[in-house]
């Protein structure tokens, strides 16, 4: 649905090898993902295997506006989108750039301590405005301040398909087995079980000091909190539920063991991945990830 920073897609042939066995036996029917983003998992696990229920959880309101919005009311949210698309699109260059400054302006005095776990109709516009700011945003990288202000400059794409009706309906049927809510991850535990299977794609620890794009809220995701989600992990595994958890990979760069250590005992490997976003064109390529599961 979005382009995102971080996003698991290209990652997806290598986590489906290493989904829980028990997901093809059948023998998990439940879907938990505390930090959602993208969504590139849960599409392929709930398009792939008999999942009854998902419960999606994200910190950051705005996700949880959209992906609410989707759910249930798409086809208004298309509309909207068509409007962006047919107002935008025509533009040359400078207004396109002129018009994009003016939504994020709009977009960063929405009220950032809203509730989203409360569908409201006039959250159709904000949504709209999401997808229409990360599909014409640099990178696509959903990128935000410590205010909660969006601040990625515009993008140069020459027609940026702002509006897929087709994705966004296909989108919506999916979400209706899903709870999608404004939640810490550490709520999981609610419904950590033997017919769970959790996949955690917390904002990741820096490899080094120029590569920290774990702002996708304001709130900061630092060792204490991966230290967090490891307890978490920890009381899940005793709750039975089967995991995997995706993180950078420290010894990329140097001989760090943080995760090795913070994850003992548990399956830890290291994949390749592409690093896709860096602010010279010439550093991206392979990098390792790790993959931590607990069967």
């Amino acid at each position: 649905m979005l382009k995102w920073a971080g996003g698991k897609t290209q990652l997806l042939p290598q986590l489906r090898e290493r989904y829980s066995p028990k997901l093809r036996k059948g023998t998990l029917t439940t879907y938990i993902e505390p930090f959602v983003g993208g969504g590139a998992v849960f599409f392929d696990i709930v398009n792939s295997f008999d999942i009854h229920k998902a419960y999606l959880f994200d910190t950051n309101p705005e996700l949880i506006i959209l992906y609410k919005v989707i759910q249930q009311d798409v086809e208004s949210l298309i509309t909207e989108l068509l409007k962006l698309s047919n107002t935008y699109l025509p533009k040359d260059d400078q207004r396109r750039k002129a018009l994009y400054y003016e939504y994020r302006n709009k977009y960063n005095t929405f009220n950032k301590q809203i509730d989203a776990n409360s569908y409201a109709r006039n959250w159709i516009k904000r949504a709209a405005i999401t997808v229409f700011l990360n599909k014409t945003c640099f990178n696509g990288l959903y990128r935000v301040n410590s205010k909660g202000e969006f601040n990625v400059p515009v993008g140069r794409y020459k027609n940026p398909k702002i509006m897929n009706a087709n994705n966004l309906r296909a989108v919506s049927k999916l979400f209706q087995i899903a709870e999608i809510e404004q939640r810490d991850f550490s709520q999981v535990l609610e419904y950590a079980d033997h017919s769970s299977f959790i996949y955690y794609d917390p904002p990741y620890r820096p490899i080094s000091k120029t590569s920290n794009f774990n702002s996708y809220h304001s709130l900061e995701f630092d060792d204490n909190e991966q230290r967090r989600l490891r307890d978490v992990f920890v009381k899940a595994d005793q709750a039975g539920a089967n995991q995997m958890l995706s993180n950078s990979d420290p010894t990329n760069y140097v001989n760090d063991l943080f995760f090795d250590e913070l994850y003992q005992g548990f399956t830890i490997e290291r994949v390749s991945a592409s690093r896709r976003i860096n602010s010279k064109g010439n550093s991206r390529g392979e990098i390792r990830e790790l993959l931590v599961t607990n069967y």
